[in-house]
């Protein structure tokens, strides 16, 4: 975790910030939870320059109305309390104000292809940064490692909340534990089996939980993992990322340039941050930090492509 952030923050505005989160994110998911049984309007955007096609016709990623509904109510609500704070957001295209030093980070609804087909599992994020640094995370799942949905929450210092209740660590004698991973990973380690679920939010909450030992992110924007970061870091977890071919410890967000491979670019912002990430125990963080060239690299996306051709 960063520690350069201790002696700037106080410890009951954080509270009173962590509090917000927890009460959008909580409005969040019960709209979305009563939009599933509405037939919402779905547009599409395009995958962006970093994402290749699914196949040939591919319409691009969904987002539906509730999605710009949610994301355009939150910008409100806390522009009426924080006014001095920015916002970052999946839906709306604004960059946030550089010079801010508090940055709100939303995802509306994370999972929208789980949501608009009606799988029930799917997330709301919403997280805080100061200066860079994630202090506040409040992600709603629309099922918890309890069952029922709820929001899995901390702050900087903090232990790991869901509803309010700090989480104790789960049973300790399940042999063969899970880990989240992305589509077209293998089922299993030889430590542990993958789960894939489609919601990047969702599997940080479920690695903070430990229901999961880990998640590797390969590269996706600073709205799918801000507030998963923070709750990590409550759990005494390890977040690692990949920095100029090499991977160290995660500290901060860093703005980057438009674009990929534009890094003379006019523009640098917080919205356009990718990178891959890695989330979990020191063990399996170090497993994905050890395979992680064979999955970025040549060999790596030929094996993807195969499985592509193999699965038509």
């Amino acid at each position: 975790m960063a520690k350069q952030t201790e002696s700037l923050l106080v410890d009951s505005e954080l509270i009173e910030l962590e509090r917000l989160a927890v009460e959008l994110a909580t409005w969040a998911g019960a709209e979305a939870s009563q939009a599933l049984n509405s037939e919402p309007e779905i547009n599409y955007k395009p995958r962006g320059p970093h994402r290749r096609p699914r196949a040939d016709g591919d319409p691009g990623d969904p987002v539906s109305v509730i999605d710009t509904n949610i994301e355009a109510e939150v910008r409100k609500r806390v522009s009426e309390r924080f006014p001095t704070h920015t916002l970052l957001g999946e839906e709306e295209q604004q960059l946030p104000n550089p010079d801010a030093d508090w940055v709100w980070v939303i995802d509306p609804i994370d999972g929208t292809s789980n949501f608009i087909n009606r799988f029930p599992l799917f997330a709301v994020s919403i997280g805080l940064l100061h200066r860079g640094i994630p202090v506040v995370g409040a992600i709603w799942c629309s099922t918890t490692h309890l069952t029922g949905s709820g929001v899995y929450h901390a702050r900087y210092g903090s232990a790991l909340h869901l509803n309010g209740q700090t989480l104790s660590d789960p049973p300790s004698q399940v042999k063969r534990k899970l880990g989240a991973a992305p589509g077209g990973s293998p089922g299993s380690t030889p430590h542990w089996d993958n789960r894939v679920t489609g919601s990047a939010a969702f599997e940080l909450a479920m690695v903070s939980a430990k229901v999961f030992t880990s998640v590797p992110l390969w590269s996706l924007s600073i709205w799918d993992v801000a507030a998963g970061v923070c709750l990590a870091w409550s759990a005494n977890l390890e977040v690692w990322i990949r920095k100029d071919d090499e991977w160290v410890e995660f500290e901060k967000f860093d703005p980057a340039h438009e674009g990929v491979g534009k890094p003379t670019s006019e523009h640098s912002s917080l919205r356009h941050w990718r990178s891959p990430l890695i989330v979990g125990n020191s063990q399996a963080c170090q497993y994905w930090v050890a395979r992680a060239g064979t999955v970025l690299g040549v060999r790596g996306r030929i094996s993807r492509r195969l499985r592509r051709f193999l699965s038509v």
